[in-house]
């Protein structure tokens, strides 16, 4: 009794295992168009069959019952031979061998399922009790569904994934040009130490729906494998410097620490994201009205100051608005003389680009 309690309370952590992105994207790399193991994947859909398949890891072998010892070298066209047999085929942890087939998977039945299906159940439990990777492939519904823990995914053709990056690309085209017209605003307006919060936000705001986007769609790319290497491409390009201009933007305006202020908005949902009320209470602030006393990190990146310099500066003026003065005529004790006449230089360049 103690040790049947002792194995549910394993599978409960197991089961509340957090999963990491990084985890995730390299289960869905494993299943990219052009792989072995995908091509096996899309060949049992092609010939209307279903399967059940475990890659092997240490908590599998009590779950395992009867089937028969294959162990050969795993191709695409023997996975798809072996799975006119209803039992499970199980894999090496590397996917490069077949070890068994026709096997019977046992997981406990206590395990929360949100399956029907008496395959797509076993693959769910079976995942959570190993903490490990299963598919399952449903000849009735035409569907593959990867499980990874407790994260289920369904796998899309590749046309569709393309159709929907293409959609989600277009999307974010519109977004980075609102970006960087608001972008080309805030530049103006604090180069001219005219502080405006309302367009902060709005700025914040667009970047942020920016990389919330972005994210979806590197979801589709990894899954895209070497299909989508033009769409990362183009993705990459819509999505220069955006997170970098909307930290320093963060770290300017924000009230409370610019790192608490990054969680509390990586936090919102994309409907919270576009109400500029909650960044505005992200960022610490009660009114879009508000004086707000900015650092002057992000117009000061532009220039050839250090990290350290830039800290320094903002230290000992204690706000933007000595910085870009125009009519600064001592130096700051803190910057060598040499390194403040570039710094004016540079900052005047920056007006007149402006």
């Amino acid at each position: 009794m103690h040790e049947k309690r002792e194995i549910q309370e394993r599978i409960q952590e197991q089961n509340e295992a957090k999963i990491t992105e990084e985890e995730f994207y390299s289960i869905l790399k494993l299943v990219a168009p052009g792989t072995n193991l995908r091509n096996a994947l899309d060949g049992i859909l092609h010939y209307g069959k279903g399967a059940l398949i475990v890659v092997d890891n240490p908590l599998l072998s009590p779950l395992i019952d009867g089937g028969f010892k294959v162990n050969c070298r795993f191709t695409f066209q023997r996975l798809i031979e072996l799975s006119k047999m209803d039992g499970a085929i199980i894999l090496a942890k590397d996917i490069k061998k077949i070890l068994f087939a026709n096997v019977l998977l046992t997981p406990s039945a206590k395990i929360k399922t949100s399956e029907t299906g008496t395959r797509h159940k076993a693959a769910e439990r079976t995942a959570k009790q190993t903490s490990g990777f299963v598919i399952s492939i449903s000849e009735k519904r035409k569907e593959t569904a990867i499980f990874y823990k407790g994260k289920k995914y369904y796998l899309k053709n590749v046309s569709e994934i393309i159709r929907r990056v293409n959609e989600y690309t277009q999307i974010l085209e519109k977004q980075r040009e609102l970006f960087d017209f608001n972008l080309e605003i805030l530049n103006k307006l604090e180069l001219r130490n005219y502080i405006n919060l309302n367009h902060a936000i709005k700025t914040i705001q667009r970047g942020k729906i920016i990389q919330r986007i972005s994210k979806e769609v590197s979801n589709y790319m990894i899954e895209l494998g070497k299909e989508g290497e033009m769409l990362r491409t183009r993705l990459k390009e819509i999505m220069a410097d955006v997170e970098k201009e909307t930290n320093l933007i963060i770290k300017d305006y924000a009230n409370i620490g610019s790192k608490k202020a990054r969680v509390v908005l990586d936090r919102l949902s994309y409907e919270e994201l576009l109400d500029k009320e909650r960044i505005l209470q992200a960022l610490n602030h009660k009114s879009f009205n508000q004086i707000v006393n900015v650092g002057g990190w992000r117009i000061l990146s532009k220039t050839s100051l250090t990290e350290l310099e830039i800290a320094g500066i903002i230290k000992g003026t204690q706000g933007f608005e000595k910085i870009i003065s125009s009519d600064i005529s001592q130096e700051f004790e803190f910057l060598p003389k040499d390194r403040f006449s570039l710094l004016k230089v540079e900052l005047e360049k920056l007006k007149l680009g402006t």
